[in-house]
């Protein structure tokens, strides 16, 4: 679902990727690690779209994800390390993800209740104003009620209490089937038993890539 072929990627004089070719497939779920300027971030950015690569090129069920941005994204769900700056209210982000995305906002408050987060009781709040524990939690939930063929989790869990973290995987191990699972993660024993593949990046280049039971 995901190819990513001889992929360079450039800011100023430093290399951030160099020459990365992978493939990530249906039911394949990936733990990514690597030190802090391995790539790892500047791959799922690239994957999402964000960066124009010098060299080589990223195709999402065969689609560019810069020129076919919006099809691509369509079947993306993508929560990233430190949640976004929204200013919208809870009501107003489920109405807007719901209208713009196609999301069940019903299945948002099902996930936000499965998460231990009281959705009900915070709908006029703003999102900014959330804690990161109450932010991380509305994405996730958001994240999984979208049912995309393709998730994208960014350290995931920093900003989530170990009973949350214990949530999320359970509610990850009932949703993982026929899809692309990619985790960036610096805490490989949270999702050893998620995860079939384990990747290890270093200086702009995949060094390791194993597949595990």
């Amino acid at each position: 679902m995901i190819k990513v072929n001889n992929l360079t990627k450039k800011f100023g004089q430093n290399i951030s990727l160099n020459n990365v070719s992978c493939e990530f497939k249906k039911n394949d779920y990936i733990a990514l690690m690597g030190a802090n300027g391995a790539g790892k971030t500047t791959l799922i950015r690239s994957i999402l779209g964000y960066y124009h690569p010098d060299e080589g090129n990223v195709l999402i069920d065969g689609l560019d994800p810069i020129k076919q941005r919006v099809e691509v994204l369509t079947n993306i769900s993508f929560v990233p390390q430190l949640p976004p700056p929204i200013k919208l209210s809870i009501e107003e982000l489920m109405n807007y993800v719901s209208i713009s995305s196609g999301i069940d906002k019903d299945l948002i408050k099902h996930y936000s209740n499965e998460m231990k987060l009281d959705i009900n009781a915070n709908m006029n709040k703003s999102f900014f104003k959330l804690s990161g524990g109450m932010k991380q939690k509305l994405l996730i939930a958001i994240s999984l009620a979208k049912k995309s063929g393709i998730i994208i989790y960014d350290e995931p869990t920093a900003n989530l209490d170990p009973k949350a973290r214990d949530d999320f995987y359970r509610l990850l191990k009932q949703n993982e089937e026929d899809k692309v699972l990619l985790f960036v993660t610096h805490r490989l024993e949270e999702v050893e038993e998620l995860v079939n593949r384990q990747i290890y990046m270093d200086l702009g280049t995949i060094t390791s890539d194993e597949r595990v039971s």
